[in-house]
């Protein structure tokens, strides 16, 4: 997947990650990059430094994707690219205990985590297959191969989206059609400085990287058609140790929760 002459549709584009994508493959010559956002300010801020596309849309709502895929293959022809990237923390401090979160954020995380890239898939994929090529790239965790500590619906959610691409994957992979995983830790977008004093928490126990190393990690990824991209490198060796030996990995997490100050045992 080389991005140069193609169309790209990023989600999450207004920001963090995405706004991160979405100059980078500009950068590469990307056709058009349409830049899709929650805040449509901040996508048509994007857009204008990407000679971009922009739309404010809720990745919650099908027919919201539905209607700029349409939209976007009317002007264009096709979208060779989707970067399913839209993603949310528990903004509200969630507790150390594993079912702490209410069930809206349970609800939010798998529509936005989860749905959301299905949606992107359902709506990309009859264009897709006619051509018999296409590819997705779908923003999900490293918390979705290890685990995030002190937050149940991101974890849990993170697996769900990796499981989905994986499927994505399986399926369509001899139809023409790619699939990437982007899995990263802890990276210096919005979220981080969510998390309290911006060092990532647990997830930045291996350093805070900046987007732009983010976005080139993704540029070689696609270009390498490879399913997980990891810019954390550290990730496969921690998720080899966790297949290898499960009880200790969940006993080293344990100790990790702890050493981060778990307000139980005090």
């Amino acid at each position: 997947m080389q991005i140069g002459g193609k169309v790209v549709i990023v989600t999450g584009g207004g920001n963090g990650i995405g706004k991160a994508l979405c100059e980078r493959f500009h950068r590469e010559g990307a056709r058009k990059v349409v830049v899709a956002d929650l805040e449509q300010d901040s996508a048509e801020a994007v857009a204008a430094t990407v000679d971009g596309d922009a739309f404010g849309l809720d990745v919650r709502r099908e027919e919201q994707i539905q209607a700029m895929v349409t939209e976007v293959e009317s002007r264009y022809g096709v979208v060779d690219l989707f970067c399913s990237n839209a993603g949310i923390i528990a903004t509200d401090g969630e507790p150390w205990w594993a079912t702490s979160a209410p069930n809206s954020t349970w609800q939010a995380m798998w529509e936005i985590h989860v749905m959301s890239h299905v949606y992107a898939a359902r709506a990309c994929l009859p264009g897709m297959l006619a051509r018999k090529q296409g590819y997705f790239l779908n923003t999900a965790s490293a918390a979705g191969l290890l685990n995030q500590i002190g937050d149940a619906a991101y974890s849990t959610t993170k697996h769900a989206a990796i499981g989905f691409a994986e499927s994505l994957a399986i399926t369509h992979g001899d139809d023409g059609i790619g699939v990437s995983c982007l899995c990263p830790q802890a990276v210096a977008t919005r979220m981080v400085g969510d998390i309290g004093d911006g060092d990532g928490g647990t997830a930045g126990v291996d350093g805070v990287l900046t987007t732009e190393q983010v976005a080139e990690e993704v540029v070689q990824g696609l270009a390498a058609e490879k399913f997980l991209i990891l810019p954390h490198k550290e990730v496969i060796e921690y998720s080899r140790r966790k297949s290898a030996d499960y009880d200790r990995w969940l006993s080293g997490m344990r100790k990790l929760r702890s050493r981060y100050g778990n307000p139980l045992k005090k």
